[in-house]
């Protein structure tokens, strides 16, 4: 094997590994396989004759390279059209990742983590889901550990006091799922109600793209109507007779993809909070962010 080949199969190895730390610092699949691939370039432009951990050579390069990207790309999440939500992804394809993993990737994590900086979203990405050392982080990120230890505490205070942590199980959140969109295809307000905490909220994601809430939906018998209306109006131009609702898992949990023949239209993700009713809906509709979800691949998420 030359030693080309021998980099290839090194970074091939680790592959998954990269995707799954770059999709967690920037919420969108397509930056997150440009980082990837940017990360390619520069391993295999690099002198590793002092290279001792592959591995944390290639997380400290893609860590970089994310947290720049963050950063450029700030302004364009300040001025997005309604909400912004994260890019979903279909995951679910390794039986053995756990909950811990699922939760690092949920919509709704992901939408607390687009609230901190890039330094400080780096640090609680490498800390929490990936269980890196402060000294570790240190290195990667390029900051002393003290700065590291600062920024990790104000990170997990800040999702702490938004992102509570709840411990609905994956088969409760299964059958809600499926019994919300039964409900929603039927018309049925009285079990959409059920299901849906008072205070629910519903997030619509379109970009500007297509025609979406440009402010959070709040309250039960608001976001009950909204879906309530599905199996009767058009959604994208697309009457409901031709469109399909398949149950996957996406980001980690259940959830629904909706197609019209020609295109995937929406993705549809929930919440729960600590009664297992359904606290927070993500919908992204934005055709811009549907892309890794219409290839109809999982992605593994797995942080090891």
């Amino acid at each position: 094997m030359t030693g080309a080949d021998a980099d290839q199969e090194l970074f091939q190895r680790y592959r998954s590994l990269l995707f799954s730390v770059a999709y967690r610092l920037l919420g969108s699949a397509a930056d997150a396989e440009d980082a990837v691939q940017d990360a390619w370039i520069k391993w295999s432009a690099a002198g590793r004759s002092q290279v001792t951990d592959p591995k944390a050579y290639l997380v400290r390069i893609v860590s970089n390279l994310a947290m720049d990207r963050l950063r450029s790309t700030r302004h364009q999440r300040e001025v997005y059209v309604g909400p912004w939500l994260p890019e979903p992804i279909l995951t679910g394809g390794d039986a053995s990742e756990t909950a811990l993993e699922a939760e690092s990737v949920s919509m709704a994590l992901l939408v607390v983590l687009e609230t901190l900086s890039p330094l400080e979203r780096a640090v609680f990405v490498l800390k929490e889901a990936f269980g890196f050392s402060h000294a570790e982080i240190a290195e990667a990120v390029e900051r002393s550990e003290a700065a590291v230890r600062q920024a990790a505490h104000r990170a997990r205070e800040h999702v702490r006091a938004r992102r509570p942590r709840f411990t609905a199980d994956r088969t409760h959140r299964r059958e809600a799922t499926e019994r919300f969109f039964t409900a929603a295809a039927g018309g049925d307000m009285n079990s959409l109600m059920e299901l849906l905490s008072p205070d629910v909220t519903l997030w619509t994601d379109g970009g500007g793209k297509v025609r979406q809430a440009l402010r959070p939906v709040v309250g039960a018998t608001t976001v009950a109507s909204w879906f309530a209306a599905m199996g009767s109006v058009p959604y994208q131009g697309v009457e409901p007779a031709d469109m399909r609702a398949e149950m996957t898992e996406i980001n980690g949990g259940p959830g629904m993809v909706l197609s019209a023949p020609d295109r995937v239209l929406a993705t549809v993700t929930f919440d729960f909070d600590a009664e297992g009713r359904i606290i927070a809906i993500h919908n992204v509709a934005n055709p811009d962010k549907l892309g890794a979800v219409g290839t109809r691949t999982p992605h593994s998420v797995r942080t090891h």
